[in-house]
Parts: C-alpha cells; sequence; structure tokens
C-alpha cells in the first residue's frame, strides 16, 4: 500500500518505521537459513567462512558436500525413509483429517468444540510426552521399530495440520451448492465428488502439503518410535551434529530449504486459487 498524498509527518515517520521494523525482523528470521547456503559450498570441512571465501575466491568453494550427500548410501538409505514415511503417514493424515473436517462443518455435529480439541491436541500437547506414550503403546502392541508405527506416529501428528486448513476452507463453502445439486437430481455420492471435492481441493491438498513437512522435519518421535533402520534425514543430521561433524549437514540443510519454498510457493498458488473459486479475489 502507498504512502497517501494527504499523509501527515507522523504518518509518514511511521509508514517508514514500520517497514523498517519489518525488514529486522524478516532479516532476523531468515539471516540463520541464509548463512547455511554458502556454508555449505565449503571446499574445506569447517563450519566457518574461511579466508578465501570470504575473498570470493573459486578455490574456496567446491561441490564435494553434495556430491557426498548423493554418494553416501547411510544419506541415500535416510532419504529412501523420509520420503517412503512422509508419503504415507500424509495419506493417511489427508484421509483422516478432511473426513474429520467435513464432519465439524456440519451444523448438526455434537460438541464440535470439544471434537476439534480432542483432534488438534497433537499441536498442543509437547512433543516429547507424545513420544513417550507413543513409545509405551507400541512397544505393548508390536509396531515399535516398524515402518508402520513410524508411519502411524507421524500420521497422527499430521492429521491436525490437514483438520485445521480443510475447517478454514470449508468456513466459507455456500451450502447452497449442495442444495441445488441435490434439486437437480444428484445423489449425495454425486454431490460429493462433482461439487464439494472441487471447492475443497485447494485447501486439501495445502493440508497434505503440511502434513508432508510435518513428517518429513520430525525428529523426536521416529528417535523414540523407530530403530537405524527407521532413520530419517532429520535423524541422520541430528546424530551427525553430535557424532561426526560434516558440511554434508549443511548441504542437505540447504537442499531442504530449497524443498520448502517450493512446497510453500505451491501452498500460496493453491491458496490463490481457492479465493478465485469461491469469489474472494478476481479471476
Amino acid at each position: 500500500m502507498a504512502l497517501p498524498a494527504y499523509a501527515g509527518t507522523l504518518e509518514t515517520i511511521w509508514y517508514y518505521l514500520f517497514r523498517f521494523i519489518c525488514a529486522l525482523i524478516f532479516f532476523f528470521l531468515i539471516a540463520p537459513i541464509v548463512v547455511i547456503i554458502p556454508l555449505s559450498f565449503n571446499a574445506v570441512p569447517f563450519f566457518t567462512f574461511t579466508e578465501k571465501m570470504l575473498t570470493l575466491d573459486p578455490e574456496g568453494y567446491s561441490l564435494r558436500w553434495y556430491k557426498d550427500f548423493f554418494s553416501n548410501l547411510n544419506w541415500q538409505g535416510a532419504v529412501k525413509n523420509s520420503f517412503i514415511i512422509a508419503f504415507f503417514s500424509t495419506i493417511i493424515a489427508t484421509f483422516l483429517g478432511t473426513l474429520a473436517a467435513l464432519g465439524l462443518s456440519r451444523s448438526e455435529m455434537p460438541a464440535k468444540t470439544w471434537v476439534m480439541g480432542i483432534l488438534i491436541s497433537p499441536m498442543i500437547v509437547p512433543l516429547i510426552i507424545s513420544a513417550a506414550g507413543m513409545f509405551f503403546f507400541y512397544t505393548s502392541i508390536g509396531l515399535a521399530s516398524t515402518h508402520v508405527g513410524v508411519i502411524l506416529a507421524h500420521a497422527a501428528l499430521s492429521t491436525p495440520f490437514v483438520v485445521i486448513t480443510v475447517t478454514a476452507t470449508l468456513v466459507g463453502f455456500d451450502q447452497s451448492l449442495i442444495r441445488a445439486s441435490a434439486t437437480l437430481g444428484a445423489n449425495p455420492t454425486t454431490t460429493f465428488f462433482k461439487v464439494i471435492v472441487p471447492l475443497i481441493l485447494p485447501g486439501v491438498i495445502s493440508g497434505a502439503l503440511f502434513a508432508f513437512v510435518t513428517s518429513f522435519d520430525e525428529v523426536v518421535i521416529v528417535k523414540f518410535i523407530g530403530s537405524y533402520q527407521q532413520r530419517t534425514i532429520p535423524w541422520a543430521m541430528f546424530s551427525g551434529l553430535r557424532e561426526s561433524i560434516s558440511p554434508t549437514i549443511l548441504a542437505v540443510a540447504t537442499l531442504l530449504v530449497l524443498l520448502s519454498i517450493g512446497m510453500l510457493t505451491t501452498v500460496e498458488l493453491l491458496r490463490r486459487r481457492n479465493e478465485k473459486l469461491r469469489g474472494l479475489s478476481p479471476g
């Protein structure tokens, strides 16, 4: 928003001061992430900027840590596990979260506040408590140290994000469309897939992306429930920082940042598409 022509002195000062404060906050949040990107190209196994890097000497930069990541079987096993666990936990979380959101959107749903509170409780309860509880429960039923156990645990953590995202999408849903569909002779199944799903699909996909990122970045639960066979990228990074510090961790972090940026961009595009479908922004 541009500064109005009639703005006074105080308004002008606040206009620029507010933007300066926002820039400082943005720098405070983004600086730690930006720093690791050039360090991931360090030619020597240090976590600091060398003299050659500071002077922009090409000899101070190298792709050796990225090569190590793509050629190291330990890292590639972690990547495989991360995608497998995140993929299946996302499918489960998206299915359950969407069904829960559709039920909560109905006016006749009893005790909606209590149900919503229970559904989003994994986001509120400290993660270490959830991890400890899941460890004892999954151990008793034989799911500890298995891929299935880790997938179900991650699905439990991811489902609230889907519930919240799809519920927010359904807030502006025009219920008259369902009545119009029924009036035209469509059965509930046809109405669901032809009317409801296309309109809430951007919210469902956004929730699925949040669920995927939640599972992909999670380390506490997998450390409690999983074993070395279920090691993920966060597990490998955490172990690497404690046991054998290597700039390969910085290369992995850089790739994860790029992945996150891509997902956030997708979420924003879906949000805009959803607003256009609901008539909240010009198409």
